[in-house]
């Protein structure tokens, strides 16, 4: 879509025939326009910006239904924020009581009481309901 002349709205469509997204080719294809387009978002015409808009719901709504992401287990939301807070299984003893319930956790072995879940939640400061 080149600055040299205008284009109005049709053509623009015609051009860049957007339409709904099946494969990552076409994801991919209309990611690029989207990325050239956002590289001259200060001098886009109003048709380019409504083109814009309109293939970004397109990747959007494919990436939605192509990238669902699952939920992670109370297990793996405490081994992410151990990483990100730069802990390790002995800094949390003093939620579980004890190393080794710490260790039965994290593996697995013991499932989280109410009272584990109380203090992570206190101590990293998250509702309670993401450790069930």
């Amino acid at each position: 879509m080149g600055a040299a002349a205008v284009l109005d709205y049709r053509t623009l469509l015609s051009r860049a025939e957007p339409k709904v997204i099946h494969d990552e080719n076409l994801n991919q294809k209309f990611i690029a326009m989207l990325a050239e387009m956002n590289d001259r978002w200060d001098t886009l015409t109003a048709p380019e910006k409504e083109l814009y808009e309109l293939l970004v719901l397109i990747v959007e709504n494919f990436e939605s239904k192509a990238y669902t992401l699952r939920s992670a287990t109370p297990i793996e939301i405490i081994a992410e924020l151990m990483l990100a807070n730069g802990l390790k299984q002995k800094d949390l003893v003093g939620i579980f009581e004890t190393a080794s319930v710490v260790s039965e956790v994290l593996s697995g072995k013991r499932e989280l009481t109410k009272e584990h879940i109380k203090r992570l939640s206190a101590r990293f400061h998250l509702s309670p309901a993401l450790f069930f």
